[in-house]
């Protein structure tokens, strides 16, 4: 595999420059979203597990439907959005990797939300018991649930990962695929797609993928050895 990277990245021309530009943008805006999406989305999947309310079933099937949103609708609605003609064109980030995050949180929020309210509600229904008899308060019992389920959720992190790091139908609308400036990985294997260009994209698309591995890699070390299971 190691071999078929390197021969990948001799194939492509600029490699110095113009992919080590791409790489860093793909997992700057990546990352980014993660990250944001998170700390909306660890929360209120908590909470959601651990209270009752009204049409909680219509919230937790709506959680359901919104992780497959369609990416391109999703671009076409921020487009709209903050474009020129639009309610917040006056802030003038269409076209920029800010946008760009913007529109890969929105779709990452649903998977972490979702995934984070099924674990944290088998967890609460194992230690409710004992927490209620505690007298812990709901924030109180959401922290605990979190931090016990801080390994489940690694997973649920790299599942939010792996949407953004595949995402290109989004950014394509919001960010315009512009060289140097909003140009990602996989906008960049659907330009050179659509110019014929298919050993290119199939050499960009190795590279992702390898990207892709490194990272799990990395989390997955990381988790094994905080949880002392790392030999």
């Amino acid at each position: 595999m190691l071999d078929t990277l390197l021969y990948s990245i001799r194939n492509i021309s600029g490699v110095e420059n113009e992919l080590i530009n791409i790489i860093y943008l793909t997992l700057r805006v990546s990352i980014s979203s993660v990250i944001i999406a998170s700390l909306i989305a660890l929360p209120i999947g908590s909470l959601i597990a651990i209270s009752n309310f009204r049409n909680k079933k219509i919230i937790i099937v709506g959680l359901n439907a919104l992780m497959g949103l369609p990416p391109v609708v999703v671009g076409l609605l921020i487009y709209l959005l903050f474009s020129r003609a639009g309610p917040l064109g006056e802030l003038g980030i269409l076209f920029t990797p800010e946008i760009m995050i913007l529109a890969q949180t929105i779709l990452v929020l649903p998977i972490i939300c979702a995934l984070t309210r099924q674990i944290i509600e088998d967890m609460w229904q194992e230690y409710k018991e004992q927490l209620i008899s505690l007298g812990i308060r709901k924030f109180q019992a959401t922290l605990t649930l979190l931090w016990d389920a801080r390994f489940s959720l690694i997973t649920v992190l790299l599942a939010g990962l792996g949407r953004a790091l595949s995402e290109v139908g989004a950014v394509l609308i919001v960010g315009g695929n512009i060289d140097g400036v909003t140009r990602v990985m996989t906008t960049a294997i659907t330009l050179e797609t659509s110019k014929g260009d298919l050993s290119l994209a199939l050499n960009l698309g190795l590279i992702l993928i390898f990207i892709i591995f490194v990272l799990n890699a990395i989390i997955f070390i990381i988790k094994e050895i905080t949880s002392g299971q790392f030999k």
